[in-house]
């Protein structure tokens, strides 16, 4: 049986945690390997595609070393879905109670998405502490968080949403930011040629980001 994680262990695990969208069952073992060989192992598969609870199940069984997750998870439905395909933790680009209730009734570890005051609160108030800024850049970016950090000092957060290689460490800098999620890590175009050692040669360059002492 899998260990159960908290959502800040997920956060913890890697200074990045990779945005994955797939539309090949095909793709997704060999993805995930690749990843894990580069020293990332909490992946999120984005359910904006037919495949993804398929790519989630193909990974979580054959490549037990990684930690395989839902993102884009916006319903009790979809929280079940992915719990069952084996999923152990979920994203959210937003939060309701909803949601938050399934998740923690599945023991699922939830990072829900908060882009206002408002909903840190509403996260809050459910018990969640540990939650994604998004989308960040478009958001308030650095300058945001670094705001947050005076009325939400007991927060972390993982900014995505036009997070780079570029910026990433801005971000990580900010003793609020646990880790940051992006998509530049696993580029359509490179999944889609099978250059495997390049997404682990990224994963590599990601994992090496320094974060705040």
């Amino acid at each position: 049986m899998a260990v159960k994680l908290t959502s800040l262990e997920v956060m913890g695990d890697a200074p990045v945690i990779p945005v994955i969208v797939l539309t090949e069952v095909a793709h997704a073992v060999p993805l995930a390997r690749a990843l894990v060989e580069g020293g990332i192992r909490m992946l999120e598969v984005t359910l904006r595609t037919p495949v993804a609870l398929a790519c989630i199940e193909a990974m979580a069984r054959e490549v037990p070393e990684a930690v395989v997750g839902a993102g884009t998870v916006r319903s009790a439905a979809d929280a079940q879905a992915a719990a069952m395909a084996g999923a152990r933790f979920a994203v959210s680009p937003g939060y309701t109670q909803s949601v938050g209730k399934a998740c923690h009734d599945l023991e699922l570890p939830l990072l829900p998405g908060v882009a206002t005051g408002s909903e840190i609160m509403a996260a809050q108030e459910d018990g969640y502490t540990a939650l994604k800024f998004f989308p960040a850049l478009q958001a308030g970016g650095v300058a945001m968080l670094k705001a947050w950090q005076g009325p939400f000092g007991d927060v972390k957060f993982c900014p995505t949403g036009g997070i780079t290689g570029g910026n990433a460490g801005d971000f990580l800098r900010l003793p609020n930011v646990v880790c940051v999620g992006g998509s530049w890590l696993t580029p359509p175009e490179v999944v889609a040629r099978g250059d495997w050692a390049h997404i682990t040669q990224l994963a590599r360059q990601a994992a090496a980001v320094h974060r705040h002492g």
